[in-house]
């Protein structure tokens, strides 16, 4: 997905469970949570999903309202014009939940290698036996160097705001690896694309 909008692509991210392929333990592994004004409605859903006003997780960490400057995701294109580089303001409420004791499973789920079940699990994303996790802004598939955050899992909403230098037209998003990512805001330079 990094790739495709490295070349320019404005692929939407979308979470399912691919359930029995891939995982089989059961349904809801995958999510996508889509942000709506009014009540929930099928083609509203599907429309927000189109737009790319949504974000995809496992369920216990959660990205909403992200923006950058003051463009929200899913709006206006997900675009945001600069006449030239410079930093951008990135905003962005998140939410995790993890035990405060790890458990003995969970140790072992967060010691596993990446290409081992469960890929995705915020047991994963705990940094070392405390209990938080990093969030990430993702810049044209890089975490931005020195700005990560550390989340207290307590599963509280949190605002969280990150100062992003932007050098050349980019794509921008924030992570939790492995348990939540959001789509991304295009910020071009001067018209340039990605």
């Amino acid at each position: 997905w990094y790739h495709t909008l490295n070349c320019g692509m404005r692929a939407k991210l979308s979470g399912e469970t691919d359930f029995p392929c891939i995982y089989g333990e059961r349904v809801g592994l995958g999510r996508i949570y889509v942000k709506q004004d009014e009540k929930l409605d099928f083609d509203q859903y599907t429309e927000g999903i189109k737009l790319g006003r949504s974000y995809v997780g496992d369920g216990r960490s959660h990205l909403i309202d992200f923006a950058v400057n003051d463009r929200e995701l899913g709006t206006e294109g997900s675009e945001l014009k600069l006449t030239k580089p410079g930093t951008v303001k990135v905003r962005v409420k998140a939410a995790a939940y993890l035990p405060e004791e790890q458990t003995p499973v969970a140790k072992e789920i967060q010691s596993r290698p990446s290409p081992q079940k469960p890929y995705w699990d915020i047991e994963r994303a705990r940094i070392g036996s405390s209990r938080k996790v990093p969030v990430e802004v993702i810049v044209n598939g890089y975490p931005v160097k020195g700005i990560t955050k550390e989340l207290v899992a307590d599963g509280q909403l949190h605002d969280l705001e990150f100062n992003v230098p932007i050098e050349r037209s980019s794509w921008v998003a924030v992570r939790v690896l492995p348990s939540s990512h959001t789509n991304p805001v295009y910020v071009l330079v001067g018209d340039i694309p990605i």
